[in-house]
């Protein structure tokens, strides 16, 4: 397969997010059936993407729902999602937020520090409630990526550290408003080497065998999401091998009879499905490059200037034979503000429509109103 902008698009003022909708379907009915196969229960990651017209797709597909704020929890409530379907993780949840959560009565809260344990507590018995939680370990485990989405080394601020467990479990023999239900664990983002989750199985495993020793038996291990796609060549693999992903925890996860394993993938099931649209404003040419300046930046697609990622760059209108190489950059007074160097397009010229692939998750999620930016108003397809 490969992107086309559909032709009454052509005239739409940029720029604008375009979501694929068939893909996403065709990406959560894989997801479905390779989840199905394995047992594991999916919970979707909305900070990737929270647009309702893709949350209410997730929902009907059965999957639950992965928060880090109230808001997002109120936004899955809103799309659709059962209570007891959805999970509250975050390493600095607010009263009003673990009070909203509460008061839903969600599933689960992956708690992430002593404190928090003990201000949960006291949130759940003023309300007469008795919550669940998973504990959120650092498995100490390096994904391999870039150290900005990093999450499960001792120098990130997630998780509870593997010395401070001991003290942490004993704490809550003395929480009477909690109820232990599971470990959850998440090591980091964009992650394509699988042997990285086998590592993570591995860490798990050992824990699991320390809170038996403990007394714990635990009905859920939360072993985080993370998986990674192919940003250089979206059209190939426009939907990841979720297969493989769950097959590596299937063969290396220890899992006690009748326990339920849980994933967060947020990035795997949206980012294929969305494009950021945009139009070249300028062609400038410098002594030392051509400059391909848009009317989207860093204020709609903000990942190139935060952590230098990588998005493929189509001109998807220049009919030009000839190709050359552009620094394509946007409009933000910021000399971070620039999508991608050296990159070889088709002859390009003022009024040619550029599509940034693979920008369904992390993106408009992300976007802002830096330099007085209007925010874009999404378009779906399919």
């Amino acid at each position: 397969m490969s992107f086309h902008l559909p032709a009454d698009l052509l005239d739409r003022p940029t720029p604008y997010y375009l979501y694929d909708l068939n893909l996403l379907e065709r990406t959560l009915h894989m997801l479905q059936q390779a989840a199905q196969a394995h047992n594991v229960q999916v919970h979707y990651a909305l900070k990737a993407n929270a647009n309702l017209p893709v949350l209410e797709r997730v929902q009907q597909a059965g999957f639950g729902a992965d928060c880090v704020s109230g808001n997002e929890v109120q936004r899955a409530l809103d799309a659709g999602f059962a209570p007891d379907h959805i999970v509250f993780a975050g390493v600095g949840k607010s009263d009003a937020e673990i009070n909203l959560a509460l008061t839903a009565d969600i599933w689960c809260f992956n708690a992430e520090s002593g404190q928090e344990l003990e201000v949960l507590n006291e949130l759940a018995g003023a309300q007469g409630r008795r919550a669940r939680v998973a504990l959120r370990v650092n498995p100490n485990v390096d994904a391999h990526t870039h150290h900005y989405i990093t999450t499960g080394l001792d120098a990130n601020k997630f998780g509870i550290n593997l010395s401070d467990l001991p003290a942490t479990v004993e704490l809550l023999e003395s929480l009477p408003h909690l109820e232990l239900v599971g470990l959850h664990a998440h090591i980091g983002s964009q992650i394509t080497n699988l042997s990285v989750f086998e590592q993570l199985s591995h860490k798990i495993n050992e824990l699991q065998t320390w809170l038996e020793d403990k007394g714990y038996q635990l009905p859920h291990l939360n072993v985080g999401g993370g998986l990674g796609i192919n940003y250089d060549d979206p059209d190939t693999d426009p939907i990841p091998d979720f297969e493989a992903y769950f097959a590596a925890f299937g063969q290396h996860l220890h899992r006690r009879a009748g326990q339920q394993v849980h994933v967060e993938l947020g990035r795997s099931v949206v980012a294929q499905c969305g494009t950021l649209v945009s139009r070249v404003l300028y062609v400038k040419q410098s002594q030392q490059t051509n400059f391909a300046i848009l009317d989207a930046g860093m204020t709609e697609l903000i990942r190139p200037a935060l952590y230098g990622s990588h998005h493929h760059i189509q001109n998807v209108t220049s009919t030009a034979k000839t190709d050359k190489t552009y620094d394509v950059v946007g409009p933000i007074c910021e000399s971070s503000d620039t999508f991608g160097k050296g990159i070889l397009l088709p002859e390009t010229k003022r009024g040619d429509l550029i599509a940034l692939r693979s920008a369904g998750a992390y993106g408009e999620v992300m976007s802002s109103e830096y330099n007085l930016r209007e925010k874009t108003t999404p378009v779906y397809v399919g």
